[in-house]
């Protein structure tokens, strides 16, 4: 399925996720999110972990829990898989740089100067983001009703966005939070500084029916205008966001199947 917007605000809903054609092509302006389960059989693992590089199965082996070591391998192998699509290059093949900040990059020789990407994963759900030439940071989180939504995004959250929250139903509060989380999260991830950035000192939308958008940023007020978010909703238990450079794009959302 395809959504084609010229402005800022769009929703990928639970159905908008598909099988992709067999010649995948990714545009200059579109940005293709896929939609990855991290439940694999044994066999789907250890193809998957034979695709990692030396620091990546090193990464995975420091995981205590065998639960926590799969979901890392699945996402980092569906990453490359995804990645190998459209490069045409052997998912072993791929080689990433990080900047200061952790977020990964594909080395320049390998399209590293035009193609971006993100990768968030949460529960047994990844998803990862790409496009061409602009920035982009993805996120994902699971609902969680008993979460102290309110004491968290007192610490967290900037002073709207906790009056906001808090004149919501108290039935309403917990997704309302974790939605602007993820949006925050997703915006931070494609600056690429991570944390770097406190999360109270920018604006988004969070209530329910409201257009993603990234409202105010404290530092630079025209900072904001320069990002669009997408809202995404992976499953009825899931929410989670796109935040992109620029405000003219095609979004295709996919389905990884384990192919390679």
């Amino acid at each position: 399925m395809s959504i084609i917007t010229k402005h800022k605000y769009m929703t990928a809903a639970i159905d908008s996720w598909n099988s992709p054609p067999q010649n995948l092509t990714l545009d200059i302006n579109e940005i293709h999110v896929w939609r990855v389960s991290l439940t694999q059989t044994e066999s789907g693992l250890q193809t998957l972990a034979q695709t990692l590089s030396t620091d990546e199965q090193t990464k995975a082996e420091r995981f205590h829990f065998p639960k926590d070591r799969s979901q890392f391998i699945v996402s980092r192998g569906a990453l490359r898989a995804i990645l190998s699509r459209y490069l045409h290059i052997n998912p072993s093949h791929l080689r990433f740089e990080y900047n200061p900040y952790g977020k990964p990059s594909l080395i320049i020789a390998q399209s590293g100067n035009t193609l971006r990407f993100n990768l968030s994963h949460s529960r047994r759900m990844a998803l990862i983001a790409l496009t061409k030439n602009r920035d982009i940071g993805v996120d994902i989180e699971g609902i969680n009703p008993n979460f102290p939504c309110l004491d968290i995004a007192e610490r967290f959250f900037s002073p709207l966005e906790n009056s906001v929250l808090r004149s919501l139903p108290e039935h309403l509060q917990p997704t309302a939070f974790f939605t602007c989380w993820t949006r925050k999260e997703a915006y931070i991830k494609a600056v690429g500084k991570g944390l770097s950035i406190p999360l109270n000192q920018f604006d988004v939308t969070l209530a329910p029916g409201e257009p993603a958008a990234l409202l105010n940023i404290e530092q630079n007020p025209e900072e904001a205008s320069r990002w669009s978010l997408i809202e995404l909703i992976p499953s009825s238990d899931m929410v989670g966001a796109v935040a992109v450079a620029g405000d003219c794009w095609k979004l295709h959302c996919w389905e990884w199947k384990g192919e390679f």
